[in-house]
């Protein structure tokens, strides 16, 4: 995988997906651009084929349902850093499920996928 760690989320997550799942993880306090606006985000994100993982929903599915190809979004609730990482590690868990030949990231191209408080991910297009 190949993951953009929005700023809401812990950079130790980022660090710990690199070094536990060997997945790409891109995070602004470990990898710059502290700060940058969100659509700033998401021009750094479909440059470099990154899945935006974020619990700030509203601002990232406006800006990439402008986009006619992005790489996805993936919608965390509001947890504690562990909970976060858990949960994130559950909604990759749920693309390799959905189809074990293809690639997570091919699944995720104009997909946003959202994990409910209870853990629950759906995957759906995006826009819709």
């Amino acid at each position: 995988m190949r993951l953009f760690l929005d700023e809401c989320l812990s950079p130790q997550i980022a660090l710990d997906l690199a070094r536990e799942r060997n997945y790409i993880t891109v995070h602004p306090r470990n990898d710059g651009g502290r700060g940058n606006e969100d659509y700033q985000v998401v021009q750094r994100c479909i440059n470099n084929d990154l899945v935006i993982v974020t619990e700030n929903a509203d601002d990232f599915r406006e800006l990439l349902s402008r986009e006619d190809l992005h790489p996805g979004l993936i919608i965390l609730p509001c947890l504690p850093r562990n909970t976060s990482k858990a949960f994130l590690l559950l909604a990759i868990d749920y693309l390799n499920e959905l189809d074990q030949e293809e690639d997570p990231m091919d699944l995720m191209i104009n997909q946003i996928l959202v994990v409910s408080k209870e853990g629950v991910p759906s995957l759906r297009p995006l826009p819709d």
